[in-house]
């Protein structure tokens, strides 16, 4: 058998003959669409706690929200200067996945240690970690790490696997997170593609860091919540931010595969496929019929 027959078929939407997904391609496209809409943080903090954990906001202390969303900000621009300046392209192999979530739980056992009262200095600190991991996925898909659009895609995980309150089950999909943050990253890639630095406080940034912020804020409650639970200490602390980074080393793959196969097939037959995917759908019994 070929390894690519029975496989649906795409168009590069160049004008050019339809292409055939590889075996390989088709399979990677079915292990994004599993990491990008069943993310399943709460489900890994359980399994760090040893037991079910309901995590809603309204368990944080008054204040928390505000306190969380100034905290996500900060983090998120500090990881912008990061992504424009000093991510590194050098590298070549694997995603050194397991190095960078030791180095988010060294950082997350002060927030177990400390609980809320850490967060100021702690989420800057593993935000940048994570972001450092996800750029290491994104060039591990074949991604240049020297483009703007690139560099902004990484920070664009950040608002993955997480929901606002006015999301509903079609609004929270992957692609519905792109369409929603796609104005905001176009215009920070013309604006960042025209300098050298960030102005502080420019509304392109802060529009692009506040709808980023609106996701990832849910996630990083979710974290709180988790390593405030009594006794957990320094140790369970660094557990539940490995288990973070590793919910976003999931976003990032997914992320990154979609995209590497965008270029390959287009973007409009990756959706489709992807569509059908999420939806439980089975392209391939069309093309056996």
């Amino acid at each position: 058998m070929n390894d690519s027959e029975g496989v649906p078929q795409g168009s590069q939407g160049t004008g050019l003959a339809p292409m055939v997904m590889s075996s390989k391609d088709w399979d990677d496209l079915q292990g994004a669409v599993a990491l990008l809409e069943n993310p399943g943080l709460v489900a890994r903090l359980s399994d760090v706690l040893g037991k079910p954990i309901d995590i809603v906001l309204d368990k944080l202390p008054a204040g928390a929200s505000s306190t969380i969303d100034g905290a996500t900000r900060r983090a998120l621009r500090a990881a912008l200067s990061l992504a424009l300046s000093t991510l590194s392209t050098s590298r070549r192999g694997k995603a050194r996945d397991r190095f960078h979530r030791v180095a988010a739980g060294a950082a997350g056992a002060a927030g177990g240690a400390f609980g809320l009262a850490s967060l100021a200095v702690e989420l800057p600190m593993t935000t940048t970690i994570i972001l450092r991991s996800v750029a290491d996925v994104a060039r591990s898909e074949g991604e240049d790490l020297r483009s703007i659009e690139t560099r902004l895609a990484c920070l664009e995980v950040f608002a993955l696997g997480g929901r606002t309150a006015a999301d509903d089950a079609a609004e929270s999909g992957y692609f519905a997170v792109r369409t929603a943050l796609a104005q905001a990253v176009n215009e920070a890639a013309r604006y960042l593609s025209r300098r050298t630095t960030v102005e502080k406080g420019a509304p392109v940034i802060a529009r692009l860091v506040a709808g980023i912020a609106s996701r990832f804020n849910t996630v990083v409650a979710e974290k709180i919540v988790a390593q405030g639970v009594p006794v957990i200490g320094a140790i369970g602390g660094a557990a539940v931010n490995v288990a973070f980074a590793r919910h976003f080393q999931s976003m990032a793959r997914g992320h990154f595969v979609v995209r590497r196969l965008e270029r390959t097939y287009g973007e409009a037959v990756i959706r489709e496929h992807y569509d059908r995917i999420a939806r439980g759908e089975n392209p391939l019994q069309e093309v056996r019929s």
